[in-house]
C-alpha cells in the first residue's frame, strides 16, 4: 500500500471551531427523534442544537430568508463564488470542469437575514453527458435545486472571448422552463477584462438591451447607440434577466453589493437551518469531495475522473479530526502517476487537501491518503 500520513499542527485557524456546526441538520435531527440518539454526537461542534434553536426562536419573528440557485455551464467559477460570498470554503473546487457533480448547499446568515445558495453541476447537454460519461444527476441535480429556489443567479464567465457573448442553449432552455422565478445575470471575472466598454456590449448583447431602468440607474450606465450585435439563429439572450452584477470571485470585487441585494430581496419566514450553519453535508462527504477536486487539480486529462475515492475512516478526538481516504485505481500505472517519485505528488496533494479541511472545519486534521489498483492493496 502507497500512502502518506500527514498530522497538522495543532494551530487553529482564525475562525472559531464552535463557529464551524458541519452537519446534515435536517437528516440527523429526523433520525435523532425517531432514534432517541444524541444530535451532538453527529457534529463537529460541542454546541447543543437546542442552545442555537431556542436562540433562533427568539427572533423567529424577525426572521428573513432567500434559496438561490446558481446556475451556469461547467467551470465558470459558480462554487469559488459561492465560496467567497458565504467567506467558507464548503463547495470543492479545481480548476478543470464537472469538479461539482451534484448540488451542494451553503448557508449565509447575517443580522436577521439567512441566504441559502444552491451550487449546482455545470449545465450540459445529454450529448455532453453521453460524450464525457456523466452521471444523469447532472440533469437532475440543478433542476431539483432550482425547485427549491427564490431566484435564480446565472452566472456567465466575462473571461472567455469564445463563450461570453451568448448563453448556453441548456441555461436558456433553463430559464424558460423556470420563467416564473425571477433571474438575475452575474458576470464573473471581470477583474481579467481591463475594458469597461467590453462589459457595456456584453451586458446589453446578453440581456437583448432589455434592462429594466432600475439596473442601469442603479450602477450600469449603459450607451445609448446600438451595439450592432448580429443574433444567430438560435437564442443566446434572455430578455427577462432583472439585474446585472459584476463580480470577481477571486479577487472579491462585486460580491458585497450583490450580497445587500440579496438581503433585501429575502422574504419573512422562519430558517431552515441554524445560525451558525453553513452547509448540511456531513464531514465525511466534505472530505472526500476535497479529496477528488485536489486529484482533479494535480493529474492530466481525464485521468482524475476514472479515479473512486472512499472515506475509510473518521473519527473526532480532542479537537482533532482523525480521518482516511482510500483512492482505487483502474491500473497499477495511474497509481504510480498519483504516487509520484517517491511518493512525493502524493504527499503534495495530501498537504494541500489538509489545508483545504483545516480552513473548512477550523480545527487541525490528521489525513491519511492511500491508493490501491487491481483490487488489490500495494505495498
Amino acid at each position: 500500500m502507497r500512502s502518506y500520513w500527514l498530522t497538522t499542527s495543532l494551530k487553529l485557524l482564525k475562525c472559531n471551531k464552535n463557529n464551524l456546526w458541519i452537519t446534515s441538520v435536517r437528516r440527523s435531527f429526523a433520525t435523532a427523534q425517531s432514534s432517541g440518539e444524541n444530535l451532538q454526537s453527529t457534529t463537529l461542534s460541542v454546541r447543543p442544537f437546542e442552545e442555537l434553536d431556542n436562540k433562533n426562536n427568539n427572533n423567529e419573528h424577525q426572521q428573513r430568508s432567500l434559496h438561490i440557485a446558481v446556475i451556469g455551464v461547467p467551470n465558470v467559477g459558480k462554487s469559488t463564488f459561492i465560496n467567497n460570498i458565504i467567506n467558507h470554503k464548503v463547495c470543492p473546487t479545481s480548476g478543470k470542469v464537472h469538479t461539482t457533480r451534484k448540488a451542494n448547499t451553503a448557508i449565509l446568515t447575517t443580522g436577521h437575514t439567512q441566504l441559502v445558495f444552491y451550487d449546482t453541476p455545470g449545465l450540459v447537454t445529454q450529448h455532453e453527458i453521453r460524450k464525457h460519461h456523466l452521471e444523469q444527476s447532472f440533469k437532475s441535480a440543478y433542476r431539483h435545486a432550482i425547485q427549491h429556489a427564490d431566484i435564480i443567479a446565472v452566472m456567465q464567465d466575462a473571461s472567455n472571448s469564445w463563450t461570453r457573448k451568448s448563453l448556453h442553449p441548456t441555461v436558456i432552455d433553463t430559464l424558460k422552463t423556470y420563467a416564473q422565478l425571477p433571474s438575475l445575470l452575474v458576470l464573473n471575472k471581470v477583474d481579467a477584462l481591463k475594458s469597461k466598454r467590453i462589459l457595456l456590449d456584453l451586458i446589453k448583447t446578453l440581456t437583448n438591451d432589455t434592462l429594466r431602468s432600475k439596473t442601469a440607474s442603479k450602477k450600469i450606465s449603459l450607451p445609448c447607440e446600438s451595439v450592432g450585435v448580429r443574433l444567430n439563429q438560435r437564442e443566446t439572450s434572455w430578455n427577462h434577466f432583472s439585474d446585472v452584477f459584476l463580480v470577481s470571485s477571486i479577487t472579491g470585487s462585486g460580491l458585497q453589493e450583490l450580497q445587500d441585494y440579496l438581503v433585501n430581496c429575502a422574504k419573512p419566514r422562519r430558517w431552515v437551518y441554524p445560525a451558525d450553519v453553513y452547509t448540511d453535508e456531513t464531514p465525511e462527504t466534505l472530505i472526500v469531495d476535497s479529496v477528488r477536486a485536489r486529484l482533479l487539480d494535480y493529474l492530466p486529462q481525464e485521468i482524475p475522473y476514472n479515479l473512486k475515492c472512499e472515506l475509510e475512516y473518521y473519527n473526532v478526538e480532542n479537537h482533532v479530526v482523525y480521518t482516511s481516504v482510500l483512492v482505487q485505481c483502474p491500473t497499477p500505472r495511474i497509481e504510480r502517476l498519483i504516487c509520484g517519485e517517491s511518493n512525493g505528488k502524493l504527499r503534495q496533494i495530501t498537504e494541500r487537501v489538509t489545508s483545504d479541511l483545516v480552513e473548512m472545519f477550523g480545527q487541525a486534521v490528521s489525513l491519511t491518503i492511500s491508493t490501491m489498483s487491481g483490487g488489490k492493496r500495494n505495498v
